[in-house]
């Protein structure tokens, strides 16, 4: 893919001496979005560069609207999607795309599921195409579905039953945090919870949820838009669509008192914190600045709880974290989310001594604020992330459509930039007093066994 030089670069971000170019002088995505009848959302952005094509199909269902006792269900219907169809069988997919040179797969997150592939743009029919078959209908076989269990069963060991920490700083933390089902379960789900799922229940939820009216297609690369709009009218638009689904209140208040837990972990060898405060809502006033403000604290080796815990105070031999980390980014959700850290510590220490360096960090930006300098590190270290992710032409169809999915609008990619840059040392230390207290934290402390 392209790379941006250090001259456009700079144009791109909008950097200029001692101050950001006015909005008219940055990059912009030209963005053309089309609904078609049956509801299906296709939004295009076309760039001549090279002759490639990015696609991403994003569903309106993750982790938070799967079934109750079907806890890991929106993950195990990713991977069924790549299993066949009745007219494409398991494995046309993958030949057709990888064959012509392309690549191709698929994630779960908390508020939607994206299958992305990229490929020549002579690529892009057989493509549209694919994608539509498995939209229409699976290959909805026991078969399928005994194999595909078992895969996600042992994906689960490989990454949490025998993994030291065994990501306890995303199922563990959101099971205490949060208090309705919906943002408190283990989107990995259970055993016994996956054992239990049938082919009616594939059935169901692919006819509720993988339907035209819950869908966005985002295409981008070396494109027209009325030729994609066509393709798209051409192989989906007589898909027929249901009821939209009906998506419940998910949204929780902030906490009002601390919660704090402990566990062990027979495979760790040094302790280690789970910790998390409840943040504002997406596209929400303190949105932005808190995106600014997490960077800040934890966002590379420049931040502050990284220079305070693991340089200076060395308290902690690690730490990492972020708005909605670990399994999205600061603007890819849709309904309470967190600031949250895992930090490894020093055995010599205490999980105390670690929350009370954190809270001085915090403390210093309460009683003094930020400066300038260190803001405007800050917003460019973001900008460049944005604008450089956006690069590859899989990522920006993949950023347009969940933008139009999760925003309710594509063109929210060029307005990221305006929300970064506008944050203030004001807007800053207000989502610190608000949200970083200790009544909206929870904090779980893992130990390894020998230390109990």
């Amino acid at each position: 893919m392209r790379r941006l030089g250090v001259a456009v670069l700079a144009t791109v971000l909008g950097l200029s001496t001692g101050a950001h170019a006015a909005d008219t002088d940055r990059w912009k995505l030209p963005i053309a979005v089309k609904k078609l009848d049956n509801g299906l959302v296709v939004v295009v952005s076309e760039d001549h560069t090279s002759p490639i094509v990015g696609i991403s199909v994003v569903y309106h269902v993750g982790m938070r609207l799967e079934p109750e006792n079907r806890t890991g269900f929106a993950h195990l219907f990713e991977h069924l999607m790549f299993q066949g169809t009745p007219v494409s069988p398991k494995g046309v997919f993958d030949r057709v795309i990888q064959g012509g040179g392309g690549i191709n797969n698929g994630s779960t997150r908390a508020d939607f599921t994206n299958y992305i592939e990229t490929g020549p743009t002579t690529a892009l029919a057989p493509m549209l195409w694919l994608e539509a078959d498995r939209m229409r209908a699976l290959d909805f076989s026991e078969k399928n579905l005994t194999n595909q269990r078992d895969v996600v069963k042992e994906e689960i060991r490989v990454n949490v039953t025998n993994q030291p920490y065994g990501l306890f700083y995303w199922t563990h933390l959101n099971a205490l945090a949060f208090d309705k089902w919906a943002n408190k379960h283990d989107g990995y789900g259970s055993f016994k919870d996956l054992d239990s799922a049938r082919i009616d229940d594939v059935k169901a939820f692919h006819a509720k949820f993988y339907q035209p009216g819950n869908a966005v297609i985002g295409v981008a690369g070396d494109v027209e838009a009325a030729q994609v709009f066509a393709l798209v009218e051409k192989y989906f638009g007589d898909i027929p669509t249901q009821t939209a689904p009906v998506r419940g209140d998910v949204s929780e208040p902030l906490n009002t008192k601390e919660r704090r837990t402990s566990e062990t972990d027979s495979l760790a060898r040094v302790p280690a914190l789970a910790i998390g405060w409840k943040a504002p809502p997406r596209g929400s006033r303190d949105h932005a600045a808190m995106a600014v403000l997490s960077q800040l604290l934890v966002g590379d080796n420049a931040s502050r709880f990284y220079q305070g815990l693991v340089k200076n105070r060395e308290l902690l031999t690690n730490i990492d974290g972020g708005l909605n980390f670990p399994l999205g980014d600061a603007w890819d959700f849709d309904g309470p989310t967190m600031l949250s850290l895992f930090a490894m510590y020093k055995p010599t220490t205490s999980p105390d001594a670690v929350l009370k360096g954190l809270d001085e960090e915090i403390a210093h930006i309460d009683h003094d604020g930020v400066d300038a300098a260190s803001l405007a590190r800050v917003k460019t270290k973001m900008l460049s992330d944005w604008y450089g992710q956006l690069e590859s032409f899989i990522n920006r169809a993949d950023a347009i459509a969940k933008l139009q999915t999760l925003w309710g609008d594509a063109r929210t990619v060029n307005d990221v930039p305006k929300l970064i840059d506008g944050v203030t040392p004001a807007d800053v230390q207000r989502v610190a007093r608000t949200y970083l207290v200790a009544a909206n934290r929870s904090v779980i402390d893992r130990t390894p066994v020998a230390a109990k």
